[in-house]
């Protein structure tokens, strides 16, 4: 007999909560990153979007329970296995749906109750129908990792500018459609696990993932030369008297080779079909992890080894 604790455990989906972690990006591309009032905020907000977004997943499970059974990987989820019944993951669903909102509702504001509220009724209706719609249900996966930047701007009043947005929709995208992708090309009847796929040639989708890729390598380089920190430490004050090129906002365009890197063996991986759980890859591919963690040292270290106030 299943223990219930732990198949409950396994439905929220832990490791998707990696994917929450954009809520941060506002915080640390606004210079804020070390203001510890806004940090506890945003943190705070990382946790509720992990209430809400496990209670989707239950939600999202409880639904396809039947078509995941026929799933290779997804016939292993607890509600699909039967060690949770389907009125036990309504219930989970419910409850963590409902404790998502009072938290925003009482703990940060009511714009944030809002987002959380919409976020919850987008994911709902992409389970219900809008994951049977071809390109839609493409376009709503892609969505979800938008509206997580957009609030964790909204919770500390940041403004984010127009590359940075394309990059964060282009980035979106390629990760929607690399999961759709890969999700073709591990299942052998594809209208049997997903209705949308059978609407998808693998053409197609390798096409939506060269164009999105593409697109955020780009739309990332074009952030980095136009929205730039100004040099304030005399270290990089004494590197602009010598050239313009070395130049605080020139050091953030250094990032750029990591970045292409990252989307050229990410889209390895989509194409090996190893990439329908984006989260799950981010966390065992050794290259990419260290092309992550190069990328983010980097950011983190130009934008604050001597950024002016």
């Amino acid at each position: 007999m299943a223990f219930l604790p732990l198949e409950i455990a396994k439905a929220i989906r832990p490791v998707h909560w990696l994917k929450n972690l954009s809520v941060f990006a506002a915080l640390v591309f606004s210079g804020n990153l070390f203001e510890l009032s806004l940090l506890y905020r945003v943190f705070f907000l990382f946790l509720i979007f992990n209430v809400a977004a496990s209670s989707t997943y239950v939600f999202n499970d409880l639904l396809d329970a039947d078509k995941d059974k026929l799933h290779p990987i997804k016939k292993q989820r607890p509600v699909a296995k039967g060690t949770i019944t389907k009125l036990q993951a309504l219930v989970i669903a419910g409850v963590l749906a409902i404790l998502a909102l009072l938290l925003a509702y009482y703990f940060l504001s009511y714009l944030i109750f809002l987002l959380i509220f919409g976020y919850l009724l987008l994911q709902a209706s992409y389970s219900l129908f809008l994951k049977h719609i071809s390109i839609v249900d493409i376009l709503i996966i892609a969505t979800g990792f938008i509206v997580r930047v957009f609030a964790g701007a909204l919770i500390i009043d940041a403004h984010l500018s127009v590359w940075f947005l394309l990059c964060i929709i282009s980035v979106a995208l390629f990760l929607a459609a690399g999961k759709r992708r890969a999700e073709i090309g591990l299942i052998q009847t594809p209208g049997q696990t997903r209705k949308s796929l059978t609407n998808y040639s693998i053409e197609l989708l390798n096409s939506y993932v060269t164009m999105f890729g593409n697109a955020a390598w780009m739309s990332w380089a074009l952030f980095t030369f136009f929205e730039s920190p100004k040099a304030a430490m005399p270290v990089w004050l004494f590197l602009a008297e010598l050239s313009k090129a070395t130049t605080i906002n020139k050091l953030l365009m250094l990032t750029i080779p990591v970045t292409i890197f990252g989307i050229m063996r990410y889209q390895s991986l989509i194409f090996a079909g190893k990439s329908e759980a984006p989260e799950k890859t981010l966390l065992t591919d050794i290259p990419l992890v260290s092309s992550v963690v190069i990328w983010a040292g980097m950011v983190v270290w130009i934008l604050y080894s001597g950024v002016s106030v």
